[in-house]
């Protein structure tokens, strides 16, 4: 007789009925889980409602209950994708950030030398954003969540997943300025007044630049793996770049300047060594 017991089916005995809430949690977070590993296309034709159920182990009557049609499951699990549709790098960026800084702790004796030092963090933070985001299937799954929406037929579901992916776009947006804003102020650069622009503004330029030549790395796998030998941006010596990097740099010196009101006296330059020491210093050890 054929083993039944290898795998959940939905349909086995459990010690307590789950309720219909726990129902539905289980029942997202595994679409969501196997979206993420497989990716997701501009339909969710090639999600099955059954494996669903399978994966999240719970009951198909409990399911029916909850979602009388799998349409309407759909419905609510584009908007749980669009809740929560930027993955985030934070941990890997400030591990970078400690590496770069520690190396080039001193580079601050000369206007020169601290433009190199934000020249040589733009370079590597950029490069290891577009490899994450290129090589990562939360990202491409928020690349194509927006093709999802806007395939949508116009109506509640899909005002209320763009109403969803604004407010994922705004949260990124505004922690992307606030870091530039707290990076350019320590390094004494300002925005350029001529510009009449924010720091939202820029951060904008900066998410559209490298979500381009994401989507274009996908279809044209070279950019990706592009690079130059060159010193760009009063870099202080020549290094390989990457098209992100130029890409950045680019966007970042015709933002920023440096700050005429700021004086680099010996007190300053000591100050801001010590705040970029905290972020260089080994996080501690937690017992």
């Amino acid at each position: 007789m054929r083993d039944r017991s290898s795998a959940p089916t939905g349909l086995t005995r459990r010690s307590r009925r789950l309720s219909d809430l726990e129902t539905e949690q289980r029942m997202l977070r595994a679409a969501v889980a196997m979206i993420h590993r497989d990716g997701l296309t501009v339909s969710l034709d090639h999600i099955s409602f059954e494996d669903v159920i399978r994966d999240a182990d719970v009951s198909r009557s409990a399911v029916y209950r909850r979602w009388p049609y799998k349409d309407l499951f759909f419905s609510d699990l584009v908007k749980e994708l669009a809740k929560d549709a930027t993955p985030t790098i934070v941990d890997d960026e400030v591990a970078l950030m400690r590496q770069v800084l520690g190396e080039h702790l001193d580079w601050f004796e000369t206007l020169e030398l601290r433009h190199s030092l934000v020249v040589e963090l733009i370079r590597q933070l950029a490069l290891l954003d577009f490899q994450t985001i290129y090589g990562s299937p939360g990202w491409r799954t928020y690349l194509a969540l927006h093709a999802t929406v806007a395939g949508l037929a116009p109506g509640k579901l899909r005002d209320q997943a763009q109403e969803a992916l604004a407010q994922s776009e705004q949260t990124r947006t505004a922690r992307i300025a606030a870091s530039w804003e707290q990076l350019t102020g320590l390094f004494g650069y300002r925005l350029r007044p001529e510009l009449g622009v924010s720091f939202e503004t820029m951060a904008t330029m900066l998410s559209a630049t490298m979500r381009g030549l994401v989507i274009t790395a996908l279809s044209t796998p070279g950019i990706a793996t592009h690079r130059v030998q060159a010193s760009p941006f009063g870099a202080a010596s020549k290094d390989e770049w990457s098209l992100a990097a130029i890409g950045m740099a680019s966007i970042a010196s015709a933002f920023l300047e440096p700050d005429p009101g700021i004086e680099w006296d010996d007190e300053r330059v000591t100050n801001v060594q010590q705040a970029l020491r905290s972020w260089t210093a080994p996080p501690a050890e937690e017992p």
